[in-house]
């Protein structure tokens, strides 16, 4: 197998109404200055059950963007996904000419919209190199850029998640089953794992200071409703590698014990960079997820911090057995029989177990009285009953106020469309099949999803 589809197959199952009397409908139609006045309390905690599940405010004039995110589901749509292209892994064209790959197009992004979305997550590299001297790369840079004009012509809200940048490079999501236990064993050269930004203050400043360019340089750009700040912090398995041993420690309880307070300590880290955000930036809504990749079950140990604009993010991918399943042993069903937990004991696993698993989202959102968002979650197309269980948790999501992006909303480039598409659901459920399909029950359940979106940039200018 070339190196660049093994670069690229490692990957995906990886990461892979109110009315005008309403007090509500005063605060989402107050420009973006009223909203520093807001913070979350209490008394808002639950505002999002005030509006029936999928519906939307409908306010005649500019929405501030804080409000996008903390009064119900207004934001529903889809990931897309670039990373720096390596030449000598990818080749002359796989993932695409430029510095970035895979390449996308305007009508990659008019598709979106079409079909009903209202947000794009744009998981991309960072503005600052991955190595010393820490700067920006302007190629990264003009690549986002591209990016957000074709989402602003589509009338897409964006948010812009890194990826990488200072200390971390993209193969922080490539660490093979062997590499915590012998660096040497993984899928690639050691030269490549680069995740020192977990062992290194200098590493950690740049990342605040890429930040703090970045929330700058967009702060007035309208379709930009967010700053993700890393995805899927990955401190507890990767460490600080090379600088380190790589720390495996899957236990939340076991980690903050050891590593609480340190550089390894997301909690420590990422309030110095909304810091740096907030030196140029007041307003701009942050997403931060916790660690062991954003997973449900480390939420609660994510420290609240007293900037009022924060969104709180999971990545839902479970259970795994089920979303992650692939040919030619399709075995995991939903509803169904199997050991979802990793217990050694099979249960049934249907709404109510779903409905358990996120029991942890909503209990924070309780306890803080904090807004939350699922800004990645999915599963490969071809698992039974995908339309069910894709269903059943968007459904979820919206009882609960959450706004939602699925992984993922994959580019078009040629090259890649027979490798990179296990979630591409427009692909239908067929393995074999890698084409856009007319339909399926599962683009059926997601179209029906991101009918209830109303709101748009530019839609109440």
């Amino acid at each position: 197998m070339h190196k660049s589809i093994l670069f690229t197959v490692l990957l995906l199952p990886i990461l892979l109404a109110c009315f005008s009397g309403d007090p509500l409908f005063a605060v989402l139609t107050q420009p973006d200055s009223f909203a520093t006045h807001l913070t979350p309390s209490p008394s808002v905690l639950y505002l999002p059950r005030l509006l029936s599940a999928g519906s939307t405010p409908s306010p005649p004039s500019a929405v501030n963007k804080w409000a996008l995110w903390r009064y119900g589901t207004q934001l529903r749509g889809a990931n897309i996904y670039q990373r720096r292209v390596y030449p000598e892994l990818d080749g002359p064209d796989f993932m695409g000419p430029g510095p970035v790959g895979p390449p996308f197009t305007q009508e990659d992004f008019n598709q979106l919209a079409a079909w009903g979305a209202n947000y794009v997550n744009i998981s991309h590299p960072g503005l600052f190199s991955e190595e010393p001297p820490y700067q920006l790369d302007p190629d990264i840079q003009a690549n986002l850029d591209r990016l957000l004009d074709m989402a602003a012509i589509a009338g897409l809200y964006a948010v812009i998640t890194f990826r990488t940048g200072p200390g971390r490079s993209e193969f922080w999501a490539f660490w093979g089953e062997d590499t915590a236990s012998d660096p040497e064993g993984g899928w690639f050269d050691p030269k490549y794992y680069n995740n020192r930004v977990w062992g290194d203050q200098a590493a950690q400043d740049a990342w605040a200071a890429m930040w703090r360019y970045t929330a700058n340089r967009y702060k007035d750009n309208p379709i930009v409703v967010g700053y993700d700040l890393m995805c899927e912090p990955n401190s507890n398995e990767v460490g600080a590698y090379p600088l380190g041993d790589p720390l495996d420690e899957w236990d939340p309880n076991v980690f903050y014990e050891q590593y609480g307070g340190t550089l390894y300590d997301w909690n420590q880290f990422y309030p110095r960079i909304t810091a740096a955000i907030r030196d140029v930036d007041a307003e701009t809504p942050i997403l931060v997820g916790g660690m062991a990749y954003s997973s449900v079950a480390w939420l609660p140990y994510l420290t609240i911090t007293e900037d009022p604009f924060i969104v709180y993010t999971v990545h839902q991918y479970a259970p795994h057995l089920y979303t992650h399943q692939y040919p030619p042993e399709l075995i995991y069903t939903y509803p169904g029989f199997f050991d979802a937990d990793y217990d050694g004991e099979p249960e049934w696993v249907d709404k109510a177990w779903l409905e358990n698993y996120l029991a942890t989202v909503a209990a924070f959102q309780a306890e803080h009285g904090v807004a939350l968002a699922v800004n990645e979650f999915g599963l490969v197309r071809w698992a039974p009953n995908a339309d069910r269980f894709m269903e059943d948790q968007m459904d979820w999501f919206e009882a609960q106020g959450l706004n939602y992006a699925l992984w993922a909303w994959e580019s078009s480039w040629p090259p890649i469309q027979e490798v990179i598409d296990a979630f591409n659901f427009r692909h239908g459920p067929d393995p074999n099949h890698h084409s856009d399909v007319e339909t399926s029950a599962l683009i059926e359940v997601i179209k029906a999803a991101w009918s209830r979106n109303s709101i748009r940039p530019g839609t109440y200018r």
